[in-house]
């Protein structure tokens, strides 16, 4: 895929590595002159400089070709500019943007052209927030502007998953186990698999299931409240 990153910061740089080293065509757009010297030495990425705010850099930079284009940068104001104009007058089909502040999370939606939106800050919380509380429904990211979302639960020792195969677990339509961490290892959940104590399951969930899904993996005991990200 082709993917252009505005923003060659450590972040937009480390992001170019990852992709690079899978196969992608990577562009890194910035408009610090020191910043893009820096960027310049990622062997097999290539770099502009210039605005990813203005029409005639995503222009030039081809983004009416690109499968995705990544806002990364420092400032949300710009990274909101950056997916609007990807999405409206690019038609990228996927916009992925960075959220600096936390307050400024509701505006990356749909309406200013975000597909996706990741919130570092959030992010940390919510694992911190996991690794504090075993037994705790903590919501991890949201996708799609919160029509889907990816959870994690802890299996408490009185958790009534524990001890059960998946297939047995009665889990609504709307969600599936993506991916278990047991003893510091991934496990690829299978309908068989049977769940244990201080497992770490990572749940895809769509629509209105939440409330079913914390009800199976946590059970009806009171806990804290899950943190929407």
């Amino acid at each position: 895929m082709r993917i252009i990153i505005a923003g060659a910061g450590s972040v937009g740089r480390y992001m170019a590595n990852q992709l690079l080293e899978a196969g992608h065509e990577i562009l890194l757009i910035d408009n610090d002159p020191g910043v893009v010297r820096k960027a310049i030495g990622t062997r097999g990425v290539e770099v502009t400089l210039g605005d990813a705010c203005e029409l005639d850099t995503l222009a030039l930079a081809d983004a009416g070709n690109a499968d995705v284009v990544a806002a990364v940068t420092g400032d949300d104001e710009d990274n909101l500019v950056i997916s609007l104009l990807a999405k409206q007058e690019f038609g990228v089909p996927r916009v992925v943007a960075r959220v600096n502040n936390p307050n400024n999370e509701w505006m990356f939606n749909d309406m200013w052209g975000v597909d996706v939106s990741v919130s570092t800050p959030h992010l940390l919380t919510a694992l911190v927030e996991e690794a504090l509380n075993v037994g705790s429904f903590v919501r991890l990211l949201s996708l799609e502007q919160g029509k889907a979302r990816i959870a994690e639960v802890t299996l408490a020792d009185d958790s009534p998953a524990a001890g059960r195969q998946i297939s047995d677990l009665g889990l609504p339509r709307e969600s599936t186990i993506v991916a278990l961490i047991r003893e510091g290892h991934v496990v690829v959940p299978r309908g068989d698999t049977l769940l244990r104590t201080r497992d770490e399951v990572l749940i895809l969930i769509t629509g209105d299931a939440e409330d079913a899904v914390r009800s199976v993996l946590v059970g009806t005991r009171p806990g804290p409240a899950a943190r929407e990200q």
